[in-house]
C-alpha cells in the first residue's frame, strides 16, 4: 500500500514539479511587482504577467483571482495550503481583514483573516465535486469597510489516479463462424474510468488479453477483439473463455486496471460431409408387407449441426430402384427405406441397392475439401409368406341375356396360390352381395351359373363378390368383384306414355290436330325405338277421326270433318294400336278419350258439359261460380250470427277434488263423558261459517234454489244433544241440493242408555277370561312370547 501511494503521488506531482521549474524562473526574472506572484499554486500572477508583457505596462495594485488548485484525496497530518489572498493595500500592519464566502467556505475551506492563507480542511474527491466557486473580500478590520471589491475565484480539485477502469456491460458473450480468417471481427468491449480524462493519463485506457491467446487478439485502444488463428474448428473446440484487461495511465506502470470475461462461441458452418456409419446394411422383409411400410433405416452422420447437418437420401443404383424408395426422417435425419411395389418371393428373393446421402446446404468455400456426400450398399432379402390366392384378373365383366335359361353358365373366374405349396382353391359367392341368390358358382372350377330368372327392366347390372379360399389354410382368402350386365331382349310391348284425353271444339275445322300422343317401351334396342301406330281393323274407316305418324316417333290425331255437337255425342273413344320394331314385334292397344267442348273464337276451351247450354247467354262458368260463392258466404254469416245470439255460457262446474271437504272434527280433549256438560261446548259441532245463514255447497251448483234457513243461535251447554243431532239429520235428509257424497260425521255423544258395549281393552279381561292363547305359540317365536304374557295374566287372576 505505501508503494502504491508513492506511485500515485509521483504520477500526480511530476507534471507540477516540471511546470514549477520551467515557469517560475521566467516569472522571477520579469520586472514585476512581488504581489503579482502568489504562493500556493495560484496562476493569477502568471496570467497578469503575460498580459502586462503584451501591453508593456504593469499595475501597482493586484486584487483579481481566477483559479486555485488543490489535490484530491490528500490526507496529510495538517490542512493543505490551497493559496493566499493578498491586496496591494495591505501594508502588513494587520489592519486588513480577509473574508471568504461561497462553496464550502468555513467548512471545507478556511481562511486566515490576517494573512489571507486558504487551507483545505477535508479530504476532497474530484469525482464527487470537481470545483468550488468562492468569493474573496478585503475589509478594514476596525470599520469593516470594504477596501477591495468582492472578487470571485474557483478552486479546482486536481485529479489523481484513484479510480480503476470498469467494464459496465460485462461479462460479454460473442460468436464467430468457425474456420474464419485471421483478423475476423468478433466483438468490441468498453471500459470506463471515473478519473479526469483531460488532466493527465488517469483515464487513458489500454486494453490487453490476459487469457485467450493465441486464439484471439484485441486492439489496445479500440478494444476490438479479433481472431488470431486461422481455421479454428468448432467440432474440435466450440467455446473459448477470454479475459480482457483495461489499464489506465496509458498502460504504464502504476496504472489501475479492471478485467472482464468474454465467452466466444464458434458458430457452425458446413465444413463436414455426411458419413455413413457402415458401408453395408442388411435388411429382410416379408413378401406380403404392405406398400409404404418401412423395412429399414440407414444413418449418415454429420459432425455439423442444424441446417448444415441436414442430408437427403436417394437410391442411385441397384436392381430394386423401382421397387423401393428412401425418404428422410426430419427429426432424426435417418434414411427410411420403404416398399413401393408388391414383393414376390417366388419371383425374386433379394435386392441390392446403392444409397447416397448428400448435404442439402453446401458452403462453396469448402467445396475444395471434397464432395459433401457419401454412399452405402443395402441388401434386402425377401422372405416367403403364406399369401392368399391371386385371381387372374382384378375385376371381371360378364354379360347375359335376360331370357337366359336357368343354370346356364355366365362366365368363369380363375385363381391360383402363388406360394410354392400351390394349395387348391375353392370358390364361393359372398351372399351379402347376392341377397336374392340369383347366381351360383362351382366351388372347384369357378364357373358362375344363373339361379333365378333375370329382368333387365328391373335391374340392368348385378355386382357380386367372388371369394377364393385356400383349402389348406382357410385364413388365406381373396376377393374379386364381378359385374354382370343383363342384355335386353324384346319382351315388353310399347304403351302410351300417359293417359291422354283430347278436347275437340265444336267449331273445329277438318284436318285440325286434336292431340299428339307418344309411346314408351321398357326395352332398350341397340338402334333405338321405332314405333308403328294404327287403328283397329274395325276402326280403319272411322268417319270422324284419322291418325298421322310424325317424324319424332309420335302420333297426331286429326278430325275428318267439322260440325261436332255435344248434344249429339259428348265423348268419342278411339282405340289405337302401337307396335315396336323388335324381334319378335310387340304391340299394345290404347284408347284415346275425345271430348266435344264449347270453345271461344280463338280456340280456347270453355265448357265440355252438355248442361252448359241451359246457362243464360253471356253468363260464363266463372261468373256462375262467383255468384254461388257469394251466396254460400252470406249463409255462413247468418248461421254464425244466429248461433252467437243463442249461445249461453255453460255452468261453472268445480272439478277440484281437493275442494270436497271432509266433515271431520277432531278433539284432543277426552272430556268427562256423556254427563259432563261443563267442560264441553256443544256449539263447536256447529259450522261457524253457517251460523248466520245458509251456505251452499261448493262442489256442485244445485239445480234447485231454496231459501236459506235461519241460523240457529248458539246452543247453551245444557241443551239436549240428541235433539240437536236429530234436527241436523232431518235437515240433511231433506236437502235436495246435497247428493249423497261420501262424508264422515263424528259426534262425541253416545246417547243415553246405549246398548253398545265399550270397545276399550281395559276391561277385556272380564269378558274374555276363558280365552285360550296357546295357539299363538304356533305363529312363531314373537307370538309365542305374546301368548305366554297373556297366559301369565290369566293364571294370576285365577290365583
Amino acid at each position: 500500500m505505501p508503494e502504491r501511494l508513492t506511485e500515485m503521488l509521483m504520477d500526480t506531482w511530476t507534471p507540477l514539479i516540471i511546470l514549477w521549474i520551467t515557469v517560475l524562473p521566467s516569472i522571477y526574472m520579469a520586472p514585476v511587482n512581488q504581489s503579482q506572484v502568489l504562493p500556493g499554486g495560484s496562476s493569477t500572477g502568471l496570467k497578469r504577467l503575460n498580459e502586462e508583457q503584451r501591453v508593456l505596462h504593469r499595475s501597482r495594485r493586484g486584487w483579481v483571482w481566477n483559479q486555485m488548485f488543490v489535490l484530491e484525496e490528500f490526507s496529510g497530518p495538517e490542512p493543505i495550503l490551497v493559496g493566499r489572498l493578498h491586496t496591494d493595500l495591505d501594508p502588513g500592519s494587520s489592519k486588513i481583514k480577509y473574508i471568504l464566502s461561497g462553496d464550502g467556505a468555513g467548512t471545507i475551506f478556511v481562511i486566515n483573516d490576517k494573512t489571507g492563507d486558504i487551507h483545505a480542511m477535508k479530504r476532497l474527491d474530484r469525482e464527487e465535486k470537481a470545483e468550488y466557486t468562492l468569493t474573496a473580500q478585503a475589509v478594514d478590520r476596525d470599520t469593516n469597510q470594504p477596501l477591495e471589491p468582492p472578487s470571485e475565484f474557483i478552486i479546482k480539485v486536481q485529479d489523481i489516479n484513484d479510480n480503476a477502469p470498469e467494464f459496465v456491460e460485462g461479462p460479454y458473450h460473442a460468436s464467430v463462424p468457425e474456420m474464419s480468417l485471421v483478423g475476423t471481427f468478433v466483438t468490441k468491449v468498453t471500459a470506463t474510468d471515473a478519473d479526469d480524462p483531460v488532466y493527465g493519463n488517469s483515464a487513458k485506457l489500454v486494453y490487453s488479453i490476459l487469457e485467450g491467446q493465441p486464439y484471439f487478439s484485441i486492439e489496445p485502444h479500440t478494444a476490438i477483439i479479433k481472431t488470431a488463428l486461422p481455421n479454428m474448428d468448432r467440432e474440435a473446440k466450440e467455446e473459448y473463455f477470454v479475459v480482457i484487461q483495461a489499464k489506465d495511465m496509458g498502460g504504464h506502470m502504476g496504472g489501475l486496471s479492471g478485467t472482464t470475461t468474454v465467452t466466444i462461441t464458434l458458430s457452425d458452418v458446413n465444413d463436414n460431409p455426411p458419413k455413413f456409419a457402415q458401408s453395408l446394411y442388411h435388411f429382410s422383409v416379408m413378401e406380403d408387407v404392405a406398400l409404404g411400410e418401412p423395412i429399414g433405416r440407414v444413418k449418415a452422420n454429420d459432425l455439423d449441426i442444424g441446417e448444415n447437418a441436414k442430408s437427403s437420401y436417394d437410391i442411385i443404383e441397384g436392381d430394386g430402384m423401382d421397387i423401393f424408395e428412401i425418404t428422410t426422417d426430419a427429426q432424426t435425419q435417418d434414411g427410411i427405406i420403404r416398399v413401393r411395389k408388391p414383393l414376390d418371393f417366388e419371383t425374386k428373393k433379394s435386392y441390392t441397392l446403392k444409397v447416397e446421402a448428400a448435404n442439402i446446404h453446401i458452403d462453396p468455400r469448402f467445396l475444395s475439401g471434397g464432395p459433401f456426400k457419401d454412399t452405402a450398399t443395402v441388401k434386402i432379402v425377401v422372405e416367403d409368406a403364406d399369401e392368399p390366392p391371386v385371381f387372374s384378373s382384378p375385376t371381371y365383366l360378364l354379360e347375359v341375356h335376360e331370357n337366359a335359361a336357368l343354370n346356364s353358365v355366365l362366365g368363369q373366374v380363375t385363381a391360383h396360390d402363388p406360394d410354392i405349396s400351390a394349395s387348391p382353391i375353392r370358390f364361393s359367392i359372398d351372399r351379402h352381395t347376392d341377397l336374392e341368390r340369383q347366381f351360383n358358382i362351382n366351388a372347384e372350377d369357378g364357373k358362375i351359373t344363373l339361379a333365378t330368372p333375370l329382368d333387365r327392366e328391373t335391374s340392368t347390372w348385378h355386382n357380386i363378390t367372388i371369394v377364393a379360399t385356400e383349402t389348406r389354410n382357410h385364413s388365406q382368402v381373396s376377393r374379386v368383384p364381378v359385374a354382370i350386365k343383363v342384355l335386353d331382349v324384346n319382351d315388353n310391348a310399347p304403351e302410351f306414355a300417359s293417359e291422354h284425353e283430347a278436347f275437340l271444339c265444336e267449331n273445329g275445322k277438318p284436318g285440325q290436330v286434336i292431340q299428339i300422343v307418344s309411346a314408351v317401351d321398357k326395352d332398350d334396342p341397340k338402334n333405338g325405338h321405332y314405333f308403328l301406330y294404327s287403328l283397329l281393323p274395325e276402326m280403319v274407316n272411322n268417319p270422324n277421326f284419322t291418325i298421322k305418324k310424325n317424324e319424332d316417333n309420335t302420333l297426331s290425331i286429326l278430325a275428318k270433318h267439322s260440325g261436332f255437337s255435344r248434344q249429339k255425342q259428348e265423348v268419342y273413344l278411339l282405340p289405337i294400336v302401337v307396335s315396336d320394331s323388335g324381334t319378335p314385334p310387340m304391340s299394345s292397344t290404347g284408347t284415346l278419350t275425345i271430348r266435344v267442348c264449347g270453345c271461344s273464337s280463338d280456340g280456347t276451351v270453355q265448357s265440355c258439359n252438355a248442361e252448359a247450354f241451359v246457362l243464360p247467354i253471356g253468363l260464363s262458368m266463372g261468373a256462375l261460380i262467383a255468384i254461388l260463392a257469394c251466396i254460400i258466404l252470406l249463409l255462413v254469416i247468418v248461421v254464425l250470427f244466429v248461433t252467437l245470439r243463442r249461445h249461453k255460457n255453460e255452468p261453472l262446474i268445480i272439478k277440484d277434488d281437493e275442494d270436497v271437504r271432509e266433515n271431520i272434527i277432531r278433539y284432543d280433549d277426552e272430556g268427562g263423558g256423556e254427563e259432563d256438560t261443563e267442560a264441553f261446548d256443544i256449539a263447536t259441532l256447529q259450522n261457524p261459517d253457517g251460523i248466520n245463514g245458509f251456505l251452499p255447497r261448493k262442489d256442485i251448483k244445485p239445480d234447485l234454489q231454496f231459501m236459506p234457513r235461519q241460523g240457529l243461535a248458539p246452543v247453551p251447554n245444557g241443551v239436549d244433544v240428541d235433539e240437536f243431532i236429530n234436527v241436523r239429520l232431518h235437515e240433511a235428509d231433506n236437502d235436495p241440493t246435497a247428493p249423497p257424497y261420501d262424508s264422515i260425521q263424528i259426534y262425541g255423544y253416545e246417547g243415553k242408555g246405549s246398548a253398545a258395549g265399550s270397545l276399550s281393552s281395559l276391561e277385556s279381561s272380564t269378558s274374555d277370561s276363558d280365552q285360550n292363547f296357546d295357539y299363538l305359540s304356533e305363529w312363531g317365536p314373537r307370538f309365542k312370547r305374546l301368548g305366554e304374557l297373556y297366559s301369565v295374566g290369566e293364571s294370576d287372576k285365577e290365583t
